[in-house]
Order: structure tokens, then sequence, then C-alpha cells
């Protein structure tokens, strides 16, 4: 799930690599963040797909 936790962490961690780097520790905190949003994404995306029902025009 994506929270506004989760995106201020990334925004974070962009806005310090930026400007100082980052440690391997914050790269792999960085990557795994990153994944989980995805994973958000597109699970979001799939159920909003999954919704969508096709209706033939009888026209």
């Amino acid at each position: 799930m994506i929270t506004d936790e989760l995106i201020q962490r990334i925004n974070e961690l962009a806005r310090k690599q930026k400007a100082e780097g980052l440690t391997p520790a914050e790269k792999e905190e960085q990557q795994r963040l990153r994944q989980k949003y995805l994973q958000g994404i597109r699970g979001a995306v799939k159920s909003q797909l999954d919704r969508i029902r096709f209706v033939d025009d009888p026209s």
C-alpha cells in the first residue's frame, strides 16, 4: 500500500542522493521502497482493469 510516509521517505532519499550521495544501506532502502511503490501502482492499475466490463453495442 502506498502511504504518505512511503512517498515522503522516497523523496527524502532522492533529495539526499542528489545533494550528497547515499550510503549503501540507504541505497538498499531506496530500492526496497521504490519496489514497494511500484507494486502498489501495479496493484491499483490491475484492480482498475479487472473492473472493466466490455459491453457489445447492439446497433
